[in-house]
């Protein structure tokens, strides 16, 4: 039978054998604590620590202040609250598919990016209206969860203490990179614990151990989520390389044996987790492409050393580094500690300054993240380099450094934070944490070097552990708070109204005008968070989301909704015709002085058309540029707009272009130009209307003010960043004259004929011409109609054709529907009397069977396994007995 392989930081000096490590659980001890001890200690210390600085700086949950980060309110909540509908059977929608947002996309791409982290479930045990509170609970648990499984990997990477392997360990679970980065995404956080799980199995893959319970880590790392899984898959074969180069007295085949070993354990794992990564990459294939990125130039050198010393947060965007005064000391003292070999010692400090350098490298940080640039901080995979260094550290400690070697640490540690005095993310917490913390954290790690070796009495080697404890403990809060207090400065990172009587009664005033799904109730653009919908209920088109369809996104723009992020968040939509066309008949909207305290629900006046729509015939697309007004009248199948052609009357004088006007700078600042009178600044207009109509306004990339009629809005539009959608301006006058101005920021472009005019009735007749089903249910991820007698053409659904959609006719075959002006549509035979409907995610029957056969691969190694046991038992029984 081959031996179990030995690497170098199992192999101790004699020096380290005599004088083993003190420590409450050290070996001499009477009663050594339980496995778990360390594990727990570290967990508690984590938790401790990251409550106790929210606490000092007075931050959600512990005070009045709002949580500082901005995701957590807009995106994660809303999240949360939908997992806790569809937990307790209230959604609208299922794990497939989301009736909710973007009136109606697909969910099951969001849930396992969003909401797989499995502390995610806690939401249910809580009442929907603190789901901000299971969400902070994610975030806390998952930095428990990481600084325990740190100290297990530790242990695995050389045996020592579980107290100190503990303390190092809290440094790892509040690095950082969890407290600029991570905190605010709660499923990011998975990725801390990934790690260490991934390190373990790698560990067991180098003793030749517990392959099938390797391949469920790996599966387990990759499910909770697999984009920072992926970064902590990298780190670990990176590690587990330098652990096999460096292994002493290993033969090659072994090597060879163990690297292959953990690639297959790697696959395998990957491959039970693979729903998760086929449903997700067919749907970001599909998805509205994010606005471009570029990376910028690297930070300098120096600025990026400084993220080494705790407590800062520069405003300039770096890796996120830092693990805590005694980490960063013995980090700095591992090149000096004789006792580790030089071998080992090149190859730790070359991987470490290798991930650093990959960090600010183009082709590397695209290798990091996916082959993609990320929309934000291209430094998300810095937490490996966190774990990295807490794995030096201890490698450092584990071999008991020598008071000269610590000493030449703590130098190397005083120059760095001298030559960094002057960068941006080092302030006076820096400075009372490399002062303050870093000298008692030197002296109890240098107090070990000059105890007796063996019979110290346990009273001293208590308190230092003690000491040591504490040092990290109040260290650790003191850089949560100085970190938090930092971000709670910065204006992006305040969150928007989440969770408040407002919103609650916002929600509870959506559901008493719940008439689903015969009609969509909207929460429209009140805009509590960025997924109102999800976090108030109802049928809306807002929704905020890496995976928003190509498809819906453009559809509900050329329809004349708005949206932010190129489309990546859509909105829903304000006027009359495009909330008719998507069948709303309620709709939220902001108080007109209070837009952040109040607000007011509008019933749609006429009411709207219904969900699904039975056409005899479908009018062609014209060829040719199209308005929103016609692309409107197309879907609705009736002329029901006027649009008027507009005369320059005052203001400055715009240029014609072809297709539209140019607007010149405004002759007063943007901040005068509400004063300013009809001759003032901007551009006035007047048009030709039937009077009594509903006038609205579309200029999608307008950035400005538009008045008349006796109102004002704003635009906020940037080309094609952020679309505005069609607004309402007014009522035409007695007189059929309309008169508006835009005030525009800078030179605008406005379309030819950016008015539209609705006649009376017009909108109301153009409805009550289209037949409805008999009867319409939808729920989960189907829909079913019973279509009226006679039916043949076309049935329009008020739905965004997005893939996975599959449509049968009076129980005929289930085909894809096609796409009549971006909304799905199913050709009819004369005579139809059903429709069915449903939803299946692209990539999940693929992902099944790669999962599956994953499955079959780990149950028979694990029945190979027991049969090979049982054979090994039988011969040795019988060589008992024979004997």
């Amino acid at each position: 039978m081959a031996a179990t392989p030995v690497t170098p930081q199992e192999a101790v000096r004699p020096r380290e054998v005599a004088r083993p490590l003190p420590g409450p659980d050290h070996p001499a001890a009477d009663r050594p604590p339980p496995r778990w001890t360390a594990p727990l200690t570290a967990a508690a210390l984590s938790m401790a620590a990251y409550c106790l600085g929210l606490a000092l700086y007075g931050s959600y949950p512990f005070g009045p202040r709002s949580r500082a980060v901005n995701d957590l309110g807009n995106q994660f909540v809303p999240f949360h609250a939908r997992l806790w509908d569809l937990l307790h059977g209230q959604a609208t929608g299922d794990l497939f598919f989301n009736w909710s947002s973007g009136y109606g996309v697909p969910f099951l791409a969001d849930f396992v990016t969003y909401l797989m982290n499995p502390f995610s479930l806690l939401v249910g045990l809580f009442p929907r209206a603190l789901a901000d509170l299971p969400v902070f609970l994610v975030t806390l648990l998952s930095i428990g969860l990481a600084g325990a499984l740190m100290t297990v990997l530790l242990g695995r990477l050389h045996p020592g203490p579980g107290t100190l392997r503990a303390l190092l360990s809290v440094g790892y679970a509040l690095c950082a990179w969890v407290l600029n980065d991570g905190a605010a995404d709660p499923m990011w956080m998975w990725g801390p614990v990934a790690l260490p799980l991934l390190g373990i199995a790698a560990d067991w893959c180098l003793r030749r151990t517990r392959w099938v319970a390797g391949t469920l880590l790996v599966a387990l790392a990759w499910a909770g989520n697999f984009y920072t899984a992926a970064m902590a898959t990298l780190a670990t074969g990176l590690v587990l390389a330098v652990r096999l180069v460096t292994a002493a007295g290993m033969p090659p085949g072994a090597r060879l044996r163990a690297a292959g070993r953990a690639v297959a354990t790697a696959l395998t794992g990957i491959g039970l987790a693979a729903p998760v990564l086929t449903v997700t990459l067919r749907a970001s294939r599909a998805a509205q492409p994010a606005p471009p990125v570029s990376y910028e130039e690297p930070p300098t050198v120096l600025y990026q050393l400084a993220q080494l010393l705790p407590g800062g947060h520069g405003g300039v965007s770096t890796p996120n580094i830092f693990v805590g005064m005694p980490a960063l000391l013995l980090v700095a003292a591992f090149p000096f500690v004789r006792a580790v070999p030089a071998r080992v010692r090149i190859a730790w400090c070359a991987l470490a300054l290798g991930v650093a350098a990959s960090f600010v490298w183009e082709p590397t940080i695209l290798l990091w993240h996916g082959l993609a640039l990320p929309n934000g901080s291209p430094y998300r995979a810095a937490f490996v380099l966190s774990g990295i260094l807490v794995m030096m550290s201890w490698l450092a400690l584990a071999h008991r450094p020598r008071a000269g070697e610590l000493a030449a640490g703590g130098a190397l540690v005083a120059l760095l934070a001298w030559a960094c005095r002057d960068q941006g993310g080092v302030g006076p917490a820096t400075w009372i944490l490399v002062a303050g913390g870093g000298t008692a954290a030197l002296a109890a790690l240098a107090a070990p070097a000059v105890l007796p070796a063996a019979g110290s009495p346990g009273r001293p080697r208590t308190a230092l552990t003690a000491a040591l404890a504490g040092t990290v403990l109040l260290g650790s809060a003191y850089t949560v708070f100085s970190v938090t207090a930092v971000r709670g400065k910065v204006t992006w990172f305040r969150p928007k109204i989440t969770m408040t009587r407002t919103s609650l009664a916002a929600r509870a005033g959506l559901a008493a005008r719940d008439d689903w799904p015969r009609s969509r109730t909207d929460p429209g653009p009140h805009e509590f968070a960025n997924n109102d919908p999800l976090l108030l209920g109802g049928e809306g088109g807002s929704y905020y989301s890496s995976y928003v369809p190509a498809a819906t996104a453009r559809t509900l723009r050329d329809l004349g909704a708005g949206w932010y992020m190129r489309g990546r968040h859509t909105l829903s939509f304000e006027d009359p015709v495009g909330r008719a066309l998507m069948g709303v008949s309620s709709s939220l909207f902001p108080a007109a002085q209070h837009p952040r305290s109040g607000f007011v629900l509008h019933r749609a006046r006429p009411a709207p058309a219904p969900l699904l729509t039975v056409r005899r015939h479908l009018p062609a697309r014209p060829r040719g540029a199209q308005s929103v007004f016609a692309r409107q009248e197309r879907m609705l199948g009736a002329a029901v707009y006027e649009v008027p052609e507009l005369t320059p009357t005052a203001g400055t004088a715009p240029v014609r272009g072809r297709g539209g006007w140019l607007l010149p700078p405004s002759a007063l600042p943007a901040a005068a130009a509400p004063l300013a009178g009809p001759n003032g600044a901007g551009t006035t207009f007047t048009a030709r209307c039937t009077p009594g109509g509903t006038v609205v306004w579309y200029a999608p990339w307008f950035w400005g003010q538009v008045s008349g009629l006796g109102t004002r809005t704003k635009g906020i539009g940037r080309a094609d960043t952020t679309a505005n959608p069609v607004r309402v301006l007014g009522r035409v006058p007695d007189d059929g004259t309309v008169t508006v101005r835009f005030i525009g920021r800078g030179s605008q472009w406005l379309p030819a004929r950016p008015l539209g005019c609705l006649p009376p009735g017009a909108l109301d007749r153009a409805v009550r011409a289209l037949r409805g089903p008999v009867a319409l249910s939808a729920g989960g991820h189907r829909l079913a109609a019973r279509l009226p007698r006679g039916s043949r053409g076309h049935a329009v659904l008020a739905l965004p054709a997005v893939a996975g959609w599959g449509c049968a006719v009076d129980g005929g075959p289930r085909r894809a529907p096609a796409s009549f002006g971006g909304l799905l549509t199913v050709p009819l035979p004369p005579g139809a009397t059903r429709l069915t409907c449903t939803y299946l995610p692209p990539g999940l029957r693929a992902g099944l069977a790669v999962s599956g056969a994953a499955g079959l691969a780990a149950g028979a190694v694990a029945v190979g396994g027991q049969l090979r046991g049982r054979g090994r038992s039988r011969r040795r029984t019988t060589k008992e007995t024979r004997g």
